[in-house]
């Protein structure tokens, strides 16, 4: 069993000031004041992780650099396993901006100081770090296994949240390859543990995966209404970056419904969210929507391969192996077909 979900970046005074579901900006309010007012290095080291994750979420990267602060704080301290928080932070951080190597790096060194230190949690969320940078990147065969273990781990000691994570993480994987009623169950499963654990965020994000399948299987109206629910979850938490990927993947529900003036427009909004919040993953993956769209709206299609020579480069740039294989799917799909005028059905 589990119990209810828990934020353990949420440390010290903190701890009890915030909950799983806090609003970021709560969260920097209270972070902030604090952070002001620490007597000790180690209540600015924590002060400032929240600050730093709660800035990053927000897509404000240059706050969320914070982490370094909370890092050096927690050296002062000589607290090894807050210098794993800090650079736990910091490389989901570099994750997110698109600089894999930094992330692993960063992830590896915090996973052996939260090894030392004894913080079972913190080692728990180093090493998820490591699989989903691994797992974005496309490297199924190198993170599965650890993935599964996390699982096991996290459902061994009841940590709702971390069991979503891990759920949602696997059934990603099973999605990308073909495995979809498995994935389906996966996320459905994640669904109901976030519900059960009131982890908003993780039901938010665990609702996307679903739609995502429902969609895949010709539901795109049950998908969309999903997304609905999920955006308004993200809307009420200021969950940037899970906003724009739910409009990504809202633009990936009706591009499949071969409604491409819809897809078109949602993959534009995406893309201005995330160039926002500097997520160059985000960014390269509604790019690829776009152009796609584009494509079926009468686009010719030699600016189309032109478009995806350009997208081609920048996947291979930040490492993304699984969106490289999208981008020479579509590339294979138009040679394999004669050049011809298309109507939007929407």
């Amino acid at each position: 069993m589990y119990g209810k979900a828990f934020a353990p970046e949420y440390q010290g005074e903190l701890k009890s000031a915030l909950g799983v579901n806090s609003s970021y900006e709560e969260v920097l309010a209270t972070a902030g004041a604090l952070r002001r007012t620490a007597a000790t290095p180690l209540e600015e080291a924590r002060a400032s992780l929240a600050v730093a994750e709660a800035s990053r979420r927000l897509g404000r990267v240059a706050e969320a650099g914070g982490a370094w602060t909370s890092y050096r704080s927690a050296r002062r301290a000589g607290e090894p396993g807050a210098m794993a928080w800090a650079l736990w932070s910091g490389g989901t951080l570099a994750r997110q901006c698109g600089t894999l190597p930094l992330a692993r790096r960063l992830l590896t060194h915090a996973s052996d100081l939260a090894a030392g230190s004894g913080d079972r949690i913190a080692r728990g969320y180093c090493l998820a770090g490591l699989a989903e940078t691994g797992r974005i990147q496309g490297d199924y065969e190198a993170v599965a296994g650890l993935h599964e273990e996390l699982l096991a781990e996290a459902r061994a000691h009841g940590e709702a949240r971390h069991i979503v994570w891990a759920l949602s993480g696997i059934a990603q994987m099973r999605r990308n390859t073909g495995e979809l009623d498995a994935a389906l169950e996966m996320f459905q499963e994640s669904v109901r543990i976030a519900a059960d654990a009131d982890d908003a965020r993780g039901r938010a994000w665990s609702l996307r995966g679903v739609a995502d399948i429902l969609s895949a299987q010709g539901h795109p109206e049950r998908a969309l209404t999903l997304l609905s629910e999920a955006e308004a979850i993200c809307r009420r938490m200021d969950l940037a970056s899970a906003l724009a990927y739910n409009h990504k993947m809202r633009g990936n529900v009706l591009y499949r419904a071969a409604r491409y003036t819809g897809a078109r427009r949602m993959y534009a909004r995406a893309l201005a969210e995330f160039r926002a919040i500097d997520e160059p993953r985000g960014a390269v993956l509604s790019r690829l929507g776009l152009v796609k769209s584009r494509h079926f709206l009468d686009r010719p299609q030699a600016l189309t391969l032109r478009d995806l020579d350009g997208l081609e480069h920048e996947v291979a740039r930040i490492g993304l192996l699984h969106a490289g294989k999208m981008v020479r799917a579509f590339r294979s799909q138009l040679s394999a077909s004669p050049e011809v005028s298309y109507a939007s059905p929407s």
